[in-house]
């Protein structure tokens, strides 16, 4: 009894890899509210201010007393390797809280715009003695931009600390482009498959 064999589709091209732009300090910066808007924030919502220049400075002597108490044991290129990748977290972290905060002040900003349309009747007010949900959407979008900001000042301190312990900028890690396959060994992979 001849066997039927299934047909084999043909090889899949290979995807287009996506191309991320990498996570710097300045594009966090670009996301993140001003040192202006963050103290319009704090007074406008009646929130704690955020010392910038305390948490930079915080995060310098931190990253500054890491490193001494690496050195003896771990070689100096190991050591910018490991200060890189931490410093890279830092500034991924800032980044997701500013894009957080970029997001909810979206969010805060539409749902006020609703409530001003004057044919609207639903969530005009709050239930007497709480907020609206649209006052409610506006807190939180502040919350988070001070978080973004207390955040980008501990990114900063870190980029600065890092340009301080290793005499280098500080740049985000990109992964090298995976080599495309060159024609013969697309070639020798479809004859491999034509073989089954």
């Amino acid at each position: 009894m001849a066997q039927k064999n299934a047909p084999k589709s043909a090889p899949q091209p290979a995807r287009a890899q996506k191309t991320q732009q990498p996570i710097t300090l300045e594009l966090v910066a670009l996301l993140t509210p001003t040192p202006g808007q963050a103290d319009k924030l704090s007074t406008a919502f009646g929130l704690e201010p955020v010392d910038f220049e305390g948490v930079c400075d915080a995060t310098q002597e931190q990253f500054t007393q890491s490193a001494k108490t690496l050195e003896p044991n771990v070689n100096e290129t190991a050591l910018r390797i490991h200060l890189q990748r931490i410093v890279g977290a830092f500034v991924g972290s800032a980044h997701g809280a500013a894009t957080f905060y970029s997001n909810k002040v979206t969010v805060a900003r539409e749902m006020t715009m609703k409530l001003a349309n004057e044919d609207r009747d639903e969530d005009r007010d709050g239930v007497s003695g709480f907020d609206s949900r649209a006052a409610r959407a506006r807190e939180f979008a502040a919350q988070t931009g001070l978080t973004a900001f207390a955040l980008y000042a501990a990114a900063y301190g870190a980029v600065h600390a890092f340009k301080e312990l290793t005499g280098e900028e500080w740049k985000p890690y990109v992964a090298p482009a995976a080599p495309s396959r060159s024609v013969s060994a697309q070639a020798t992979a479809a004859q491999m498959d034509a073989l089954g």
